[in-house]
């Protein structure tokens, strides 16, 4: 019951923005309902602790022999940690929105509250068919959100391409719930065999853009930093929650899995290290981090999958919210790279508890890629104003909400789920901390690691998915085709070219009988 208290929370809180939207546009106390609302949500989050593992479900549809187990949610030591982490985001968000030039945005703040209250629906489901609706709905919300931000065909065409692959991993989950039915399984994460397992690593892989390897966005679509770091981290956490929940056994066709991932992770981490701006490198870290998670889950570790989840939104969100700058609060920011470490007792430090085998020096190069990346965000000087210029409250509220975010992953290390008070491969975790300082040091003296031309991350995005952009070019020259086809059997020469054709077949008949 308490997974609803929290949604509601949310939920209510959204709708209450929406009426004084309506009622009264200029209300100068939204922000105020808005950062309440999402503040109990937050803690009554941590209430879930004193009842947990505990369920939630709904009555079961009809007919009960197509629908053997209702829409099913469940907190345990896996999903709060992602529960806990979903409802930061949309505090710190509400808590930062301070400083920025558009503050009053009722609206916008509705739609963060409703995407989290999905997203902590969407972690907590416990079987198939309840993930298989969450993900529907974030979809369509990621694919209208898009469409309404983007200009241009080919632009529209690319979302309309990442939606698809969305499309392609439901299916797969929908594979995964038919193959667990066929084989009279209990129709719980926890309880499918394994076999069913790996068509949800690559369903969680295709809407990720991690298997195969491809930008599932458009990374030059402009989103604001509030609404656009809710949409791109909720719908990520959506689908690594379902990571946490399942095991996978060692095949040559998971070797294979494991090769490609790890080839995601080094190219997702290095793009991260030289993109030139936090925002510009968003993708490319959500494809680091989601590749780091899946290598976990592929090695038989799905608690460090959780882990990297976690990371992915709370440590990325003090870059992606941090739109001042303020000396004090900006030497503070590398305390993120200590949650990325995986070293004892640190948020990640049961992220290589797995069989990695030989793919370790290459999972270890993209952690130390992906935290020196952060390391170097964290440090960089964008020239935005600064937080002296801000109005005296918002001078508490606004370091708030990024405090926030570096201090619950440090709380995380110690308790709440499965993965706190982990001693982890420390050995390993050394090992990339050592890379991590390497890399740092080497970003600030080698060009290589700074890229020269301000749309960089644009166009390597562009190369990375040429052959995707080559294999759709097949398809609309193939239906060029057929609708030219088409065309001449429905204009007016389509009765002759019909004619024709009957004639040609009676002959083939009348020659085959001879």
């Amino acid at each position: 019951m308490l997974i609803l208290v929290t949604c509601l929370l949310l939920f209510i809180t959204a709708l209450v923005l929406m009426v004084l939207r309506i009622t009264q546009p200029n209300a100068r106390y939204a922000w105020m309902i808005a950062t309440v609302g999402a503040l109990l949500a937050f803690a009554s989050v941590f209430l879930w602790l004193t009842q947990m593992p505990f369920e939630f479900s709904f009555p079961a549809w009809e007919p009960q022999t197509l629908f053997t187990t209702p829409v099913l949610f469940r907190a345990d030591g896996v999903s709060w940690a992602l529960a806990i982490s979903v409802t930061a985001l949309p505090l710190a968000i509400l808590l930062t929105s301070v400083t920025r030039p558009v503050f009053t945005n009722s609206l916008s703040w509705a739609g963060i509250l409703t995407l989290c209250g999905m997203g902590i629906l969407a972690v907590t489901a416990d079987n198939p068919l309840t993930l298989l609706l969450m993900w529907a709905f974030l979809d369509l919300t990621e694919l209208f959100s898009q469409l309404s931000s983007v200009n241009g065909e080919q632009k529209s065409e690319r979302v309309v391409i990442s939606f698809a692959t969305h499309m392609l991993g439901l299916s797969l989950l929908l594979w995964a719930y038919i193959a667990s039915f066929s084989n009279g399984s209990a129709l719980v994460f926890q309880s499918m065999p394994s076999s069913a397992g790996i068509f949800l690593v690559i369903a969680a892989g295709l809407r990720l853009g991690v298997l195969p390897l491809h930008l599932p966005y458009s990374s030059d679509t402009f989103l604001r930093r509030g609404l656009g770091t809710a949409l791109r981290l909720i719908g990520a956490i959506s689908t690594l929650g379902i990571l946490g929940r399942i095991q996978i056994t060692t095949s040559g066709f998971t070797l294979a899995l494991t090769a490609l991932t790890a080839a995601a992770a080094i190219y997702g981490g290095w793009m991260w290290l030289r993109a030139p701006d936090e925002l510009n490198g968003r993708p490319y870290w959500i494809i680091g981090i989601a590749s780091l998670a899946v290598l976990s889950t592929l090695s038989g570790n799905p608690i460090g999958a959780i882990a990297w989840g976690s990371a992915m939104i709370l440590v990325g969100s003090v870059l992606f919210l941090s739109s001042v700058q303020n000396l004090r609060l900006n030497r503070f920011l590398p305390i993120g790279a200590w949650s990325l470490s995986s070293l004892p007792f640190s948020l990640t430090a049961s992220a290589w508890m797995g069989r990695l085998g030989l793919i370790v020096p290459f999972a270890l190069a993209a952690q130390a890629l992906m935290t020196a990346g952060f390391i170097r965000h964290a440090l960089r000087t964008n020239g935005d104003e600064s937080l002296d210029d801000q109005p005296g409250w918002t001078k508490a509220v606004y370091p708030s909400g990024i405090i926030l975010l570096l201090v619950l992953p440090l709380l995380m290390g110690f308790i709440g789920w499965d993965g706190a008070l982990q001693i982890g491969n420390w050995i390993q975790a050394l090992i990339a901390s050592l890379l991590t300082l390497g890399l740092v040091w080497g970003a600030r003296r080698f060009r290589i690691f700074s890229p020269i031309r301000a749309h960089w991350v644009t166009t390597a995005g562009a190369g990375v998915n040429s052959l995707y952009q080559w294999l759709w070019s097949i398809y609309r020259g193939l239906a060029r085709i057929s609708q030219a086809i088409t065309d001449t059997l429905e204009g007016e020469g389509g009765i002759m070219w019909t004619l024709l054709f009957l004639v040609l077949f009676i002959l083939l008949i009348i020659r085959g009988t001879q």
